[in-house]
């Protein structure tokens, strides 16, 4: 039970043939390959644009010129 046989498979594919029928086959195979070349392309897109150190999402945060609010010091008595 654990693992597929070849009949299993010709089952399977009986199956998928008989509820897309062999027209419908090549066009989900050719949209599922497509979406998988753009897939890869994005991804590429990304690295390429992680690279870039003037890209907006890689430079470090700006200096504000305005000094941050301190809480002023309290000094102890003895």
């Amino acid at each position: 039970m654990g693992t597929f046989s070849v009949w299993h498979w010709l089952i399977v594919l009986a199956v998928i043939l008989l509820l897309f029928g062999a027209k419908k086959i090549p066009e989900l195979a050719k949209g599922l390959g497509s979406g998988i070349k753009n897939f890869k392309k994005a991804i590429k897109e990304d690295e390429e644009e992680g690279k870039k150190p003037e890209s907006v999402g890689m430079q470090p945060p700006q200096q504000s010129a305005q000094p941050t609010p301190t809480a002023p010091k309290q000094e102890q008595q003895s």
